[in-house]
């Protein structure tokens, strides 16, 4: 079994802010790729971003409806109120499974195994 052997390419700093500053006169992302024999996708936006040329990169521009808008704040303020009705009805659970906690030390019993025995008259018992 043979070990492929892969080159990596170490760019310069000085390199690298020339390529930045030839995308800033006008070229593209692909003719520098090609020009300067640069393999990977996003290597010279991730360039861009850390020499604080950030507005060379493609912004993405949401466009939305007065409908879209109002929908997406309804959805919002929805998720909102269901989280604290989660909350509460977790401390609600917590609460009782305490209180069945404490019931079974006092009394000394199961109330979970035991309950419902006997609450019923024997002919009603399902």
């Amino acid at each position: 079994m043979t070990k492929s052997v892969r080159d990596f390419k170490r760019y310069s700093i000085s390199f690298k802010k020339h390529v930045v500053e030839e995308l800033e006169k006008g070229s593209s992302f692909s003719e520098l790729q090609k020009k300067y024999d640069i393999r990977g996708a996003e290597t010279i936006q991730r360039w861009v971003r850390s020499f604080g040329r950030n507005h060379l990169l493609n912004k993405t521009v949401r466009i939305e409806t007065v409908d879209e808008k109002r929908r997406l704040k309804e959805l919002e303020e929805e998720n909102k109120r269901l989280k604290a009705a989660l909350a509460d009805s977790v401390v609600a659970n917590h609460m009782l499974e305490t209180l069945v906690k404490v019931a079974n030390e006092e009394y000394k019993t199961d109330l979970k195994k035991n309950f419902g025995n006997g609450l019923f008259p024997k002919g009603l018992k399902k």
